[in-house]
């Protein structure tokens, strides 16, 4: 990991005062005038000669990337994939790069969807105030009309959006194993509807209210020279927790914060009306988010995880914690098991929806919750 110019100077700067601070008046003396040089600090500029402006495209064109008809992100001109160490021993600029680059990518995913999908942008909640913070999902014409089946998609945690697994898929390897789409138009041509949710983008950020001064919570007045000092160590500690906060991120301009979209909970209704959850990979806990018993029981007989393993795929997976069958997605990378798992979760859909016609269980989930009660 490389080290910044800026932190080699601030840290023994920080030190010696330390030091020096225990001393008599040349100390004294010298306090005050690694002061004086610490308020001459101009940290923009500080920050140009630790690395170059982060100051990134907002196009692929512009980072001269684009996708090639395998769904392969390559350089227009070198014909060679993303690099992610564009400068070496510069990681935070690189990391700020490939961030940079990955909201492009989600806006990209999100006119795929429109485009390439036919799914319909809608804006939630639907019947949000004009004030209200909103958010987005993805559908199909039909999903609220279809009336035989629906498949309702669900990305992970982290910085993916709709339609999306895994960016880090989608920029290293392809369209097909890093987003949704495949899932997407096989549910279509298999005659469901379908609704592709953002789980993610469930805040805004806005800029804090500027607070004011508050009065002695007495309504006494402070001695001036008192209250002198106490605003002078007021801006010392603002002026190392600015710095720092610069140094860790330079791109943060304003004091922000996060307002919740609101969320609804409907239980009842989803244990009436869906018939199978495929999870990939979860790290889920019912027991930490306090789910209750009657949902625990719906997950045994309703859900099925495809969890990272060496063992070949659909092989039963040992687990300590019973909340639903686990079996193998045949791969032992995270951000492929949604991939790997693809034409097994649509066989399991499929059993699942025959046998619900027939009032019985997929065959898979009885199988694998039948051999996590025997083991247990």
């Amino acid at each position: 990991m490389s080290i910044s110019l800026s932190s080699l100077i601030f840290l023994p700067i920080w030190i010696n005062m330390a030091q020096i601070q225990q001393g008599g008046p040349d100390e004294r003396e010298k306090t005050t005038a690694l002061k004086d040089l610490l308020s001459r600090i101009d940290l923009d500029e500080l920050m140009k000669k630790d690395e170059p402006p982060l100051d990134f495209p907002d196009t692929l064109e512009g980072f001269e990337y684009a996708f090639n008809e395998k769904g392969q992100l390559r350089h227009i001109k070198t014909g060679e994939p993303f690099v992610f160490n564009y400068h070496e021993d510069l990681h935070r600029w690189n990391q700020k790069r490939y961030e940079a680059l990955g909201e492009i990518i989600t806006k990209y995913v999100y006119e795929l969807l429109e485009k390439d999908c036919n799914l319909q942008k809608i804006s939630i909640p639907v019947d949000a105030t004009e004030s209200e913070p909103k958010s987005f999902i993805f559908m199909s014409e039909d999903a609220l009309t279809n009336p035989q089946k629906l498949m309702v998609l669900i990305h992970g945690s982290g910085v993916v959006r709709a339609g999306q697994w895994a960016r880090r898929l989608i920029i290293n390897e392809d369209l097909d194993s890093g987003t949704q789409i495949p899932f997407i138009k096989r549910a279509v041509d298999e005659g469901y509807g379908v609704i592709v949710l953002n789980p993610n983008e469930n805040y805004i950020e806005v800029e804090k209210p500027k607070t004011h001064k508050q009065s002695s919570s007495d309504g006494t007045e402070e001695p001036a020279e008192k209250r002198e000092r106490k605003d002078k160590i007021s801006k010392e500690t603002k002026k190392r927790r600015d710095f720092y906060e610069k140094y860790r991120n330079p791109q943060k301009e304003k004091d922000m914060m996060q307002l919740f979209i609101r969320m609804i909970q409907r239980e009842a209704d989803v244990k009436s009306k869906v018939t199978a959850v495929a999870l990939t990979d979860s790290v889920h806990n019912v027991w930490h988010q306090e789910a209750g018993k009657t949902i625990r029981e719906w997950m045994r007989e309703n859900c099925c995880n495809w969890v990272s393993s060496s063992e070949p795929l659909d092989t039963s997976v040992e687990s300590m914690l019973p909340d639903c069958p686990r079996v193998s997605a045949g791969t032992d990378r995270h951000e492929l098991t949604s991939w790997k798992s693809f034409p097994s979760i649509f066989k399991f859909f499929a059993e699942a929806s025959e046998a619900r016609s027939s009032s019985q269980k997929p065959a898979l989930t009885r199988r694998s919750h039948r051999i996590k009660h025997e083991e247990l």
